[in-house]
């Protein structure tokens, strides 16, 4: 177990060593971090390509791979190779997301590890769990192509992967869990085990609603853009000056006091908009009624209405504009990070309390191989790559 700082957090003293890039494995090791272990993130020499990536990916290194050590070590030199097995050693958990068979060719796969350190859980965040498609390579794309939900989140004939990597960031957090649960099991058993997490499976578990949706009716669920809705006001309308607002009202009551909120009288009394069903039944039309009547309300005079009547709204913020939440700020679910160039960024904290606490930012974003040094000096026989 590691003897670093005492920081008041669960996982403290637990040791983890990284080999992972892009978001999955990243991911995985980041929750654990944050809760408390000291993260050992071994980079090739040169670093992680994840920090350079553009575009779409210019954010993944920052938004992953805080509170974690980096140390720099070629494990295709012996000498680095050495010094790695030598550091899984001294670990209590390994993390790894690289495609099939890399780590067996290493000899850095569970099988070949656990011989030497029983103790050691291994963690691998894969494409696929075994089965006929574990030798495929996947991407967040291609699983939310096969595991239902571009289909779902799409207009019909449109299929359309989700705005952000849900399964690469879900798939590190189950993986996480999968190393609380083999902590645990290790306190009464004294072995370690390899956990594995995989994108498909995670993506087919998004989709297993629906699944058991089709089970239970025998209907096909249509995709959400054309889904039937259970209830008949839950959709965007568009504002005075063409801006959006999501609003649901999801009971009769509710329904009612929008009538009340947007002054629609008539609405609240027509005979065919008295129950939840009838309202259903006629849904597009009492849409139109409704969106005419909204077309005349400013999003800033009827959102604090709404509000105060305890009807669920939500305006359409795009993620620019959450770096300006007032909530996010004031919850403190917003932190400054030291980057590591040297500069500070804004970093959205781990969706939890414990104790009333938010696990927070415990050191700057670790430059390339900052910490090689005083993690290698550990090892006894003091390899350098």
């Amino acid at each position: 177990m590691s003897n670093t700082t005492p920081n008041g957090l669960p996982l403290e003293g637990v040791r983890v060593i990284e080999f992972t890039h892009m978001v999955m494995g990243p991911t995985c090791g980041m929750i654990l971090a944050d809760l408390g272990a000291e993260v050992i993130k071994i980079e090739p020499p040169g670093g992680d390509k994840t920090r350079k990536l553009p575009g779409l990916g210019i954010g993944f290194f920052r938004s992953f791979n805080r509170n974690k050590k980096s140390v720099v070590l070629d494990i295709n030199t012996p000498e680095g190779h050495a010094a790695a097995v030598e550091l899984i050693g001294q670990c209590d958990v390994m993390l790894e997301n690289f495609r099939p068979d890399m780590m067996t060719s290493l000899g850095l796969d569970y099988e070949t590890l656990s011989k030497q350190y029983p103790r050691l859980i291994y963690v691998s965040h894969k494409g696929f769990l075994p089965g006929p498609y574990e030798k495929r390579l996947a991407l967040d794309e291609v699983v939310q192509m096969m595991g239902g939900l571009s289909y779902m989140t799409g207009p019909k004939g449109r299929p359309l992967r989700a705005g952000t990597s849900v399964n690469d960031i879900m798939g590190g957090m189950f993986g996480a869990i999968g190393v609380l649960a083999a902590l645990r099991e290790r306190e009464r058993t004294g072995r370690g085990q390899e956990v594995q997490s995989a994108l498909f499976e995670n993506c087919v578990f998004l989709s297993s609603q629906h699944m058991q949706q089709f089970s239970m009716t025998g209907e096909p669920p249509p995709p959400m853009p054309s889904r039937v809705s259970a209830w008949s006001v839950y959709d965007v309308f568009t504002l005075a000056n063409d801006e959006q607002l999501f609003i649901g009202a999801v009971s009769d009551k509710q329904f009612l006091t929008l009538c009340r909120v947007i002054d629609a009288p008539e609405l609240a009394q027509d005979p065919a908009l008295s129950s939840n069903e009838t309202r259903v039944a006629v849904r597009p039309d009492l849409l139109k009624r409704l969106g005419a009547i909204l077309r005349q309300h400013k999003i800033e005079e009827l959102s604090p209405k709404l509000e105060a009547a305890g009807i669920p709204y939500a305006p359409i913020v795009r993620p620019e504009q959450l770096i300006d939440d007032p909530h996010l700020r004031a919850s403190g679910g917003l932190v400054p990070m030291q980057t590591d160039d040297g500069g500070t960024t804004d970093v959205v904290l781990l969706p939890l309390t414990l104790g009333g606490r938010r696990p927070g930012v415990r050191q700057p974003l670790a430059r390339v191989g900052e910490h090689t040094e005083e993690v290698l000096s550990r090892l006894a026989s003091r390899h350098h790559a």
